[in-house]
């Protein structure tokens, strides 16, 4: 026996084998649910059980409980005319009637109004004087270049650009205006759209922006473009358009492929600034973004800048009058609500906009953004509304009952002391009612 097992007693041990039991576990996907269906291999639908708390729709007949029906509006609001805008129509409130091709409806609206209108049966808009002044200058601008016709609507966040900006796209497509209307400008830097570098131009190309910016421009001014014509030949990289084209004939070839989309929307741009038969609008919102550093990263990762994109680059090249239109108008509306996008140094030192911070003289400057920020003009919008506008915008807003039914006039007053008479923050202290 060796020295290590003496005086050791050996001990027996029974092990008692069990089989694991796998235990259902959180994320596990499971198989497809099982489908029932019928002789002729359609899915049966599932009946409902009893007492679920299933919202469902009243029947017709029943809709006619006096009850259940809104009350007759006392105020009637008239609807925006273009040819009905006047100093008589200053402080009262109109109503968008959007139709099938307007601008409103296939551009889109800005984020902030279209949530604003969703709330109401009909999106409202109350006529400022600051409108009398976009209206007055838009008139002097269809028969002359869109050089002396760079405007960029300023003011503080909430002042209503944006609304304004609308009015004036609503007033140019009811006066038969060539309107391409970009709401959110913002969406052309923010690496949202998908992008291809371009060995010709050295720039790199926003082709699926393109082309839903023909594919919008065809829909809402088609009846102005069939009217007109090229006027020299144009060629594509997959087939040529001759001399005296229709424009909408030119819009097709993008619209039959995308990757040529940028080199239409290019070309169309140039045909429309050489025509003077109709005058020509460019609206951009969220303008202030286009001079800003974009998301875009190029294959070394390092930030793209925006006069490096096809669509920033476009706009860009018209607001700066490098390139102009015959006929026509570029107005632009900023936006201070986004803090990722500020309005740079380069643009509010050419719209004279006050710095909210002190600056240092040894801020940098891009020279290029200098160069396209050169000859903008500046319109400024009101901080606050009026005592009529507001009143007026208080009436449309109680007609569609989306106050607390409380005394209107204390509501009145201290919703528009709070909101110091600004446009946004006086809506929002209306809508706040309604959680108290």
């Amino acid at each position: 026996m060796s020295f290590l097992t003496r005086g050791c007693r050996t001990r027996h041990v029974r092990f008692q084998w069990t089989p694991l039991i796998p235990q259902p576990t959180r994320g596990v996907k499971k198989g497809p649910p099982k489908v029932e269906r019928d002789d002729k291999g359609q899915v049966r639908k599932k009946k409902q059980k009893e007492g679920s708390s299933v919202f469902y729709p009243l029947p017709q007949a029943q809709l006619n409980i006096p009850l259940l029906q809104p009350p007759k509006p006392s105020l009637k609001i008239r609807a925006f005319d273009a040819e009905k805008i006047s100093e008589n129509m200053v402080g009262k409130t109109v109503a968008f009637e959007f139709s099938e091709h307007d601008p409103a409806r296939k551009f889109g609206l800005p984020k902030k109004l279209l949530l604003e209108y969703r709330v109401l049966s009909k999106p409202y808009t109350v006529i400022r004087n600051v409108t009398l002044d976009v209206v007055g200058k838009l008139n002097q601008a269809k028969d002359s270049s869109s050089l002396d016709s760079r405007y960029v609507l300023t003011g503080r966040s909430g002042a209503g650009k944006s609304s304004v900006l609308l009015q004036a796209v609503e007033y140019c497509s009811q006066r038969k205006w060539v309107v391409i209307y970009i709401p959110r400008g913002v969406n052309l830097v923010n690496s949202s759209t998908p992008y291809t570098y371009d060995l010709r131009t050295q720039t790199y190309l926003q082709p699926q922006f393109a082309f839903q910016t023909l594919q919008r421009t065809l829909s809402v001014n088609s009846s102005i473009l069939s009217s007109l014509h090229t006027t020299k030949k144009l060629f594509f990289e997959k087939r040529e358009l001759p001399v005296r084209s229709s424009l909408t004939d030119l819009i097709a070839i993008g619209l039959k492929d995308a990757s040529s989309a940028p080199a239409v929307l290019d070309a169309l741009m140039a045909e429309l600034g050489q025509q003077i038969k109709y005058p020509v609008l460019l609206a951009i919102d969220d303008f202030q973004a286009l001079y800003c550093k974009t998301a875009y990263k190029d294959p070394f990762f390092t930030t793209i800048r925006p006069y490096h994109l096809s669509m920033p680059r476009l706009i860009m090249e018209f607001a700066s009058g490098k390139r102009s239109l015959a006929k026509g108008a570029v107005l632009c509306a900023t936006t201070d609500s986004d803090p990722a996008y500020p309005v740079p140094l380069e643009l509010r030192e050419a719209l004279q906009i006050p710095y909210e911070h002190p600056q240092s003289p040894y801020d940098k400057r891009s020279t290029a953004l200098v160069d396209y920020a050169n000859g903008l003009t500046p319109i400024p919008v009101p901080e606050q509304l009026t005592l009529d506008e507001a009143a007026s915008l208080f009436e449309a807003w109680k007609e569609e009952h989306v106050m607390a039914p409380v005394t209107y006039d204390e509501l009145f007053l201290s919703k528009y002391t709070e909101s110091s008479g600004n446009p946004r923050e006086f809506v929002k202290g209306l809508l706040s009612t309604l959680s108290t």
